[in-house]
């Protein structure tokens, strides 16, 4: 699918993330979504051919929006590497508040294993993330400012795989817990460890 969405599929996909986030990925079919809609299965079906088509136009709404967001972020060059994941991760973080629905979609790989596209496209939006932090990781360790004893990929992991925990947290209190302090939290931690 390419990236460029009509009003009609936004709307859609807008619907989707709503139901995702009121009542549960299992809970998105093409019959819950046109009643929401109010249209019919038929008209539905002429914007996305599967629900599996509107998962995969949400990962890439999603991506488009993170890859701009992120490149904003990114190119600053006047701060530090810290400073820049600091900037990344609290994007990141007030994104899933606002729109908690789009962590139901990204960690549903279990839904996901068996659909090779949307599979591959949710590895393409963590390849994404994760070649971004690696960037700045690289160049914080050239600058100096963050320490050499782990290797670029380790510490990538380390935070990623840190993050990923807390917004799991989050998810599993029913988004009750607080996502941007706990994430800031854990966040300046590990910068603290890898810091020079």
């Amino acid at each position: 699918m390419d990236n460029n969405f009509t009003d009609r599929q936004i709307e859609i996909m807008q619907a989707a993330t709503k139901r995702i986030d009121s009542f549960g990925i299992q809970e998105l079919t093409i019959k819950n979504l046109a009643a929401d809609l109010n249209l019919s299965e038929a008209a539905l079906y002429r914007h996305f051919e599967s629900k599996n088509k509107i998962l995969l136009g949400l990962i890439n709404y999603f991506m488009l929006d993170m890859k701009s967001r992120i490149g904003d972020i990114i190119i600053q060059e006047n701060k530090t590497s810290a400073e820049l994941l600091q900037q990344l991760f609290a994007s990141q973080l007030n994104n899933f508040v606002k729109n908690p629905a789009i962590c139901s979609v990204i960690f549903s790989e279990g839904i996901f294993q068996f659909n090779k596209e949307l599979s591959n496209q949710l590895s393409k939006m963590m390849e994404m993330m994760q070649q971004n932090i690696a960037s700045l990781i690289e160049k914080g360790q050239k600058n100096g400012e963050i320490s050499t004893l782990l290797s670029v990929d380790a510490i990538t992991t380390i935070i990623m795989g840190s993050m990923r925990m807390v917004v799991l947290k989050w998810k599993l209190s029913g988004n009750k817990s607080n996502l941007i302090k706990d994430g800031t939290m854990v966040l300046n931690g590990l910068l603290k460890m890898i810091e020079k």
